[in-house]
């Protein structure tokens, strides 16, 4: 007697994203503290958003697992995901709580902003689709959304499926005191994360704010090493990025360009790096990929164009090399 099983669940989808969900409100004068600034200009904001947003426009599928709030804007980062092609159906609605907002100014170096959280906060295990997590290829979230004890172990529960089922992990330390002030206790909460991640994208900023000022680029790479960290590329703004296995470190420059909107830069350059992952490139090429992308972020005001022919750029960019 023979049973009927249901066939294995194919991926459809590169990239999930998992929690930072939320409005960005960008101030529009230029050089102005925050206390100064008179008006902003409302974005979908997050760095798991951005970069599913930028994964779409570069050919690939993109979903989100997060919360917003019964509110209006929470309507319209659901209809910008939609509008923006991201599967939106796991952006749960949350009725007790405000969708979560960052103000934010435009200074000259580091951003200054303010955040109000309320929705993000409370991403719980229960959001956590296992289908879903069978059906994606990458699985990413941040350490902004780690804060929260209940988004943790979602996340936690998240990518511990995700390592038993042989997926890309993605971890994006984007650490802040101002949001989380128990520096230690971030410590441990990457250090036990991190064992589980394939991929991890500190800024020079995330290195100093998680150990310090005063250490050279490849003693933090070490840190992040020690802290159960793998595969890291660390970018360091005009000084370019180092990329570390463990076994080797090769820094790869920027190239000089006009820059007309630095902003969403770094995760355009993620969103390159880990397509050019997915399709098999080297690691030394997908750091340089990302590079392309990102400099073609940095050149335009607003987002990347709506299709961004990445295979058709891989050829020329190859073409150059040889």
């Amino acid at each position: 007697m023979s049973s009927l099983t249901s066939p294995p669940i194919q991926p459809d989808i590169d990239f999930l994203g998992i929690g930072e969900l939320l409005v960005d409100f960008i101030a529009e004068e230029k050089g102005v503290s925050l206390d100064q600034v008179w008006a902003f200009r409302r974005y979908l904001g997050g760095s798991p958003a951005n970069i599913a947003i930028n994964i779409v426009r570069l050919g690939g599928r993109s979903a989100l697992i997060a919360r917003v709030g019964r509110d209006p804007f929470g309507i319209f980062l659901r209809e910008k995901l939609h509008a923006d092609g991201v599967l939106a159906d796991f952006v749960r609605v949350e009725a007790d709580a405000p969708t979560s907002v960052v103000f934010i100014n435009r200074g000259a170096s580091t951003p200054e902003f303010f955040a109000l959280r309320g929705a993000d906060m409370r991403l719980s295990r229960a959001d956590v689709s296992p289908q879903l997590i069978t059906r994606a290829r990458i699985i990413h979230a941040s350490a902004f959304a780690l804060v929260s004890d209940s988004a943790r172990h979602a996340i936690r529960f998240a990518f511990g499926l995700a390592r038993q089922q042989g997926k890309i992990i993605s971890l994006d330390p984007n650490y802040s005191p101002q949001l989380w002030p128990d520096r230690e206790e971030a410590l441990q909460v990457l250090a036990s994360l991190y064992p589980l991640v394939t991929f991890t994208k500190p800024s020079l900023d995330d290195a100093h704010r998680l150990f310090g000022r005063g250490r050279s680029p490849e003693e933090y790479i070490e840190r992040f090493h020690q802290l159960g960290a793998t595969t890291i590329v660390l970018s360091m703004g005009a000084a370019g990025v180092l990329l570390s296995d463990g076994q080797t470190l090769k820094r790869i420059p920027v190239r000089p360009l006009a820059v007309v909107d630095a902003t969403g830069a770094g995760d355009a350059f993620w969103a390159g790096f880990l397509m050019a992952s997915l399709d098999g490139l080297p690691l030394n090429a997908c750091v340089q990929f990302g590079r392309i992308i990102a400099e073609m972020k940095l050149q335009r005001a607003g987002p990347l164009p709506k299709s961004v022919d990445r295979r058709q750029i891989y050829g020329q960019w190859m073409t150059m090399e040889a």
